[in-house]
């Protein structure tokens, strides 16, 4: 991919000043600008629309050049990348799927040197590129396939990473780690020996009890998400690592960042017990329920679940650090137009359903109620198996 168009200093000034612009409109009025590459302009800006929150670092540096929407689209969030360079450091990295080159950037600042290898042409010359602009010159790009690089790899690396493609042939979605490029489960054991350690990123969707099956020495499955919202699931491989894998998930919000570990034998272990909604109500954050920790999250900050499905929990006692949202219940209702409108006169409320047979859009059509307002309705089970309606508002 060229840059030398795109780097002119009059196209430059183009781009951040039609940033906010429509990119269709733009290119349909792309006559009007005989002098301006229109298409490739606009698809910078669409992309820099993209990475204006997701990698503001990247963003805010004169001279980078973004690829294709897709490929911004599949990378790490910055701050995501940052915190998988804090999992590892020592000499030497390589990056066998660079991709965009998010990842490479943020974890070759914990190595004296590092190998960013893709397949894709083009996004290595763009790599290149923006690392020289970035100011990584230690890292080395390399245009060749993962299985390629392993073979003529010498030495061995103190880390591999791997950002497999979830996608096939025809651009479908996978959902077995087997089924990613490259396929980590054939070169599991080229990857253990040719690195001390091999740093893995799968998407959420991907089923973390059959990859941890798929593969071996894993010392740690890391869940990470950002604002509600999960990225991705980590699996850290060590040569050397025989014990039981850590559990580990990282929600990181506006202003904190809320962590929780465990192992799968702590939850298969932990008694759980069963109460009536009591004074708080705590729903857990999306890396809780992607990791499997059910039990082990009521153990440990000493509470009760409402119901072996609902994963909704309840104290007398706030427990304020908990990896979640956490609610006041204001009031128990049963699932009754007449009783609810009483208790929540505005109309208005935000709603959230939890092993519950009807939708949210049932629920506001068999009650009026609207959307909105400083109240929060969580529809569930009881341990009872009736169905009630919390009435709450949020901590």
């Amino acid at each position: 991919m060229s840059t030398s168009n795109l780097l002119r200093p009059e196209v430059q000034a183009f781009i951040h000043a039609h940033e906010q612009d429509d990119v269709v409109q733009l290119v349909l009025q792309g006559h009007q600008y005989p002098d301006i590459p229109i298409k490739a302009v606009a698809a910078q800006i669409q992309a820099r629309q993209k990475a204006k929150h997701k990698f503001p670092d990247w963003y805010q540096q004169a001279g980078v050049i973004f690829p294709p929407t897709l490929s911004v689209e599949q990378a790490s969030s910055e701050i995501t990348a940052r915190y998988k360079a804090s999992l590892m450091r020592g000499k030497h990295l390589v990056d066998l799927s660079g991709g965009m080159g998010i990842d490479t950037y943020y974890l070759s600042q914990s190595f004296q040197y590092t190998d960013y290898v893709e397949q894709q042409e083009a996004l290595v010359a763009l790599a290149a590129h923006n690392f020289q602009t970035l100011g990584q010159s230690q890292i080395k790009t390399h245009h060749s396939t993962a299985e390629e690089f392993l073979e003529k790899l010498s030495s061995k690396a103190e880390c591999l990473y791997l950002d497999p493609a979830r996608r096939d042939e025809q651009k479908r979605k996978v959902f077995r780690l087997e089924d990613c490029t490259p396929n980590v489960v054939a070169l599991r054991d080229v990857l253990l020996d040719k690195g001390k350690k091999v740093l893995i990123k799968t998407a959420p969707l991907l089923d973390i009890h059959a990859a941890l099956e798929e593969l071996s020495h894993v010392e740690k499955v890391v869940v990470i998400a950002v604002n509600q919202d999960c990225k991705e699931v980590l699996y850290l491989l060590d040569r050397e690592m025989e014990g039981e894998t850590q559990m580990e998930t990282i929600h990181f919000l506006h202003d904190s960042v809320q962590n929780f570990v465990f192992s799968r034998s702590q939850e298969e272990r932990a008694e759980v017990t069963y109460a009536e909604p009591l004074s708080y109500l705590y729903e857990p954050n999306a890396t809780i329920l992607k990791a499997g920790a059910f039990k082990a999250i009521a153990e440990a900050f000493q509470m009760h679940k409402l119901h072996p499905n609902s994963h909704l929990y309840t104290s007398n006692e706030l427990q304020s650090h908990f990896p979640g949202r956490i609610f006041r219940i204001k009031e128990v209702s049963k699932y009754h137009k007449k009783s609810l409108k009483a208790l929540i006169p505005s109309g208005k409320a935000n709603i959230t359903t939890r092993n519950f047979p009807d939708s949210v859009q049932q629920i506001r059509k068999k009650t009026g109620i609207k959307e909105g307002g400083d109240t929060y309705i969580f529809a569930t089970t009881a341990q009872d198996n009736k169905n009630i309606l919390l009435i709450t508002e949020k901590i």
